[in-house]
């Protein structure tokens, strides 16, 4: 076979195999046996090795995956990834209903869909071809997954047909069937391992797995719900669902269009009950504005777009006894009280443990070890005692009395006014409270340190190698190599890590350190508000209250974490040690608005973080609270109460016309 004979065949065995995918796995509507199928695969694959030339990366059979094991790269959405808002309740719903036939004159339908519960995911593809597929990660950047996706079988390499866009994005969901999932847990209990806690983790852990082959073999499914593109040939979402299908990506037969919110309820009602003969988790319906144009004018918030909602459905309760309790140290230092059940089914998985969540909720409820209770699944993920069956109630089974110091370190625990929970107040003496700080900074939202799992950072600690986070970067090759299950590649491997993460931009390292109540957003809008660690240090209460988003409980803990000298010394080191304390700087357009500072409220024609970046890259600032030192207030539509503060403290209101005028000449 010429080597142009090779591509000829090639080509026509691709088409042939993706068209017989798609008929598989999306359509469920098989026209050759699975023997035939395999022997079409296995000659793509002796041409493919003979002929090394002609490969490509969206070649069926790439979706066999590899045993490359490396890290995920970060990649930026072109367009963020929103959450929903949610409600569980018609009357919600109906409220939503008002909002959108206020912001119309015309007619308006929905279009309703199953909420499948799995791990969001994004496709990129260009000339027809999957490009990237990147998690949701924190909505404006998220993991590069491109290779484990090409795995899951119900979604397409290569697009059905040719009427498509050049480049477009879809956004879809990764499941996990019951089946996969049940096959799965069934393999761990054989290996003695761990099992999953509900299909939903398994799919979002088997995603971040770095050897695509094992992916491969845990069989994640899909289903696409949204697409978005710059020039998209359609008027409505509902169009578009119809388009993606026939280009040989799944989705849902379920999805409904709706004239009225009264036909709405009806989907949700039936689907309340239905949804429990499905393969596959869901946990709700989603709800659109079918009209794209309808959807551009109602527009998006900072976090969720207005046209869409979703309704949760109801959690499922089950009935068991409660055993015993246990009380978990945390990173913090906070304690949380964790019951022991009698195994019992709920929601597709077997429960062995529920949160009590603190000492308040325990009395509220009354329950009492020997107890028949009710437990549910908040959100359907993490199980929680909500009840008792006071019918089974014993007068005879004595009060829980809440433990009064830590059960790690002996320590009086203490309680803070306004706190729900109990804490240890030993910080630099209890050990769960040390290991969870370094687990903590070496996670992958934090320094993404490779190698140091939890377990090897808890075999560091108990063979005193570390104490802090600083004494990480003192380790040397043979002090790593000669620990249990340890070895000089291991030791390798950590060492790079550590020096690999000296690149982590300040941003990640100012969440790392792991203030109480600087979680990975707000350390992000400290590092740009301040732009160094220095800066922050000396930074006073008022300001660091002027920053978006920052009450006067994240800056009193801001303040107390850089007023502590244990602390100023461990950024001393971490600093010797080539840590990033600075942000980098923002592309600057002008000075325009240097000293000026913004609040922006109301409706815009833009998402907020937009008019702020602009702000911003004009030298001006952009804070959430007016006060007498607030230069204008950018004002949209239903701006609110913020018009009758300004006015009152003599802050001048402008519009976006306004705005836009006072950086003409640059913008």
């Amino acid at each position: 076979m010429t080597i142009k004979e090779a591509k000829i065949r090639v080509d026509a065995l691709r088409r042939v195999i993706n068209e017989h995918n798609r008929r598989y796995y999306v359509e469920s509507l098989p026209t050759i046996s699975d023997f035939e199928f395999d022997l079409l695969m296995q000659e793509l694959q002796g041409i493919e090795k003979k002929f090394p030339e002609l490969a490509d990366t969206a070649s069926p059979t790439q979706r066999v995956g590899s045993d490359l094991s490396e890290g995920f790269a970060q990649v930026e959405h072109r367009y963020p990834m929103l959450s929903l808002g949610n409600t569980y309740s018609e009357e919600e719903l109906r409220e939503f209903d008002t909002r959108i036939a206020k912001a119309f004159d015309e007619a308006y339908e929905y279009v309703c869909e199953l909420k499948f519960d799995g791990a969001s995911i994004s496709l990129t593809y260009a000339g027809g071809a999957l490009k990237r597929a990147v998690t949701r990660g924190d909505g404006l950047q998220g993991d590069d997954v491109t290779r484990n996706v090409r795995t899951v079988r119900s979604i397409p390499l290569q697009l059905h047909g040719d009427n498509f866009p050049e480049e477009f994005e879809v956004r879809g969901e990764i499941l996990l069937p019951h089946s996969s999932f049940e096959s799965m847990n069934r393999e761990r209990e054989k290996q003695g391992k761990t099992l999953f806690a509900n299909p939903r983790n398994a799919a979002a852990g088997t995603l971040k797995m770095l050897d695509s082959k094992e992916v491969a073999r845990r069989g994640l499914d899909s289903f696409i719900y949204y697409m978005l593109g710059a020039d998209l040939p359609f008027a409505s979402h509902y169009e578009s669902l119809q388009a993606a299908r026939l280009w040989g990506f799944k989705v849902s037969e379920h999805a409904q269009k709706c004239s009225d919110i009264g036909a709405v309820v009806d989907f949700i009602r039936r689907w309340e009950t239905a949804r429990k003969n499905l393969p596959y988790d869901t946990d709700g319906v989603v709800i659109k504005v079918n009209s794209l144009a309808q959807q551009r004018a109602l527009g998006v918030t900072a976090k969720t777009p207005r046209w869409a909602i979703a309704y949760k459905f109801k959690a499922e309760q089950a009935i068991t006894k409660f055993l015993s309790v246990d009380y978990q140290v945390g990173r913090t230092g906070a304690i949380t009280p964790v019951a022991n059940l009698e195994p019992v089914k709920l929601a597709g998985t077997v429960v062995k443990r529920a949160s009590l969540h603190n000492a308040d909720q325990i009395a509220l409820l009354d329950v009492r070890i020997g107890d028949t209770v009710y437990v549910e699944k908040g959100g359907e993920i993490i199980p929680k005692i909500v009840g008792v069956d006071a019918s089974k109630h014993s007068e005879n089974l004595l009060p829980l009395q809440y433990i009064t110091v830590c059960p790690e370190c002996g320590t009086p625990l203490v309680r803070i006014d306004g706190e729900a929970k109990h804490f240890c107040p030993n910080e630099s003496g209890c050990p769960p409270q040390i290991v969870g700080r370094i687990i903590h900074f070496a996670s992958r939202k934090a320094m993404n340190i490779e190698g140091l799992g939890d377990e090897t950072l808890e075999l560091l600690y108990k063979n005193g190698l570390v104490k802090n986070v600083a004494d990480l970067y003192d380790l040397r090759k043979a002090q790593i190599a000669r620990l249990e299950r340890m070895g000089d590649k291991s030791a390798e491997n950590i060492l790079q890590g550590l020096e690999n993460s000296k690149k982590a931009p300040f941003a990640r390292v100012l969440f790392a350190l792991g203030i109480r109540y600087v979680g990975e957003t707000t350390a992000k809008k400290l590092a740009e508000a301040f732009g160094s660690l220095d800066a922050l240090q000396n930074a006073t209460f008022e300001q660091l209250l002027e920053v978006d988003e920052i009450g006067e409980q994240i800056a009193k803990s801001a303040l107390t974490f850089f007023g502590e000298e244990k602390n100023q010394l461990l950024l001393g080191k971490l600093r010797e040690v080539g840590l990033c304390f600075t942000a980098e700087k923002q592309q600057r357009f002008s000075s325009e608005l240097e000293g000026l500072t913004f609040v922006i409220t109301g409706t815009l024609s833009r998402p907020r973080d937009e008019f702020k970046q602009i702000i911003e890259q004009h030298g001006g600032k952009a804070t959430s609270t007016i006060s007498g030192s607030t230069s204008y207030l950018l004002a949209g539509e239903k701006a609110g109460s913020k018009i009758q503060k300004a006015e009152k403290l003599l802050v001048k209101v402008i519009d976006e016309n306004q705005f836009l005028e006072l950086i003409s000449k640059t913008y």
